[in-house]
């Protein structure tokens, strides 16, 4: 069975169980970025202040401390394992649209590696390592960029009518 290029050929009502689940998916991933931006206004030093914190400085604006142990793994584990998860099956729907196997490829293992180096350099940058704060910066430009195609993919060819005898990847 190919499931290459298939999506357009889904039942009508697959495809609404899909489009629903990319829309609900987006809101809470979006919004997640909503909360990034936020706590750390998308700046280096923001990233940094947030699992560092600034009590060394006089005058700040709302005060944070560094996170504690248990606070870190509980983001790190959290994070990681909900986010593989939903990359995990991203993934599984691009893989059945039509697109080139490179690009379908990369858009399908690359949110997975800014998974771990997103929140492993969040872990280094608070265990010490002060230049994981730009690691962090780009792995999560990056992770949202392909979810952003990705689901751009998907919805696209969600609403397309298949095409009668059309080779499939």
């Amino acid at each position: 069975m190919a499931l290459s290029g298939s999506l357009r050929t889904f039942p009508k009502e697959l495809k609404w169980l899909i489009g629903a689940f990319i829309v609900v998916l987006s809101i809470g991933f979006y919004t997640g970025l909503l909360f990034v931006n936020e706590t750390t206004h998308a700046k280096p030093a923001g990233i940094e202040e947030q699992y560092l914190g600034n009590e060394d400085q006089e005058e700040v604006a709302v005060m944070k401390f560094k996170k504690s142990d248990k606070e870190m793994l509980t983001l790190v584990h959290n994070h990681m394992l909900s986010l593989s998860v939903i990359f995990f099956l991203l993934g599984l729907i691009l893989y059945t649209t039509k697109l080139p196997k490179k690009l379908k490829s990369v858009l399908m293992v690359e949110p997975i590696a800014s998974v771990v180096c997103t929140f492993g350099g969040i872990y280094f940058l608070w265990k010490g390592v002060l230049w994981m704060k730009y690691i962090v910066m780009l792995s999560g430009a990056l992770m949202t960029l392909s979810y952003t195609l990705a689901v751009a993919i998907i919805l696209f060819q969600l609403v397309q009518k298949p095409k009668p005898n059309t080779a499939q990847d």
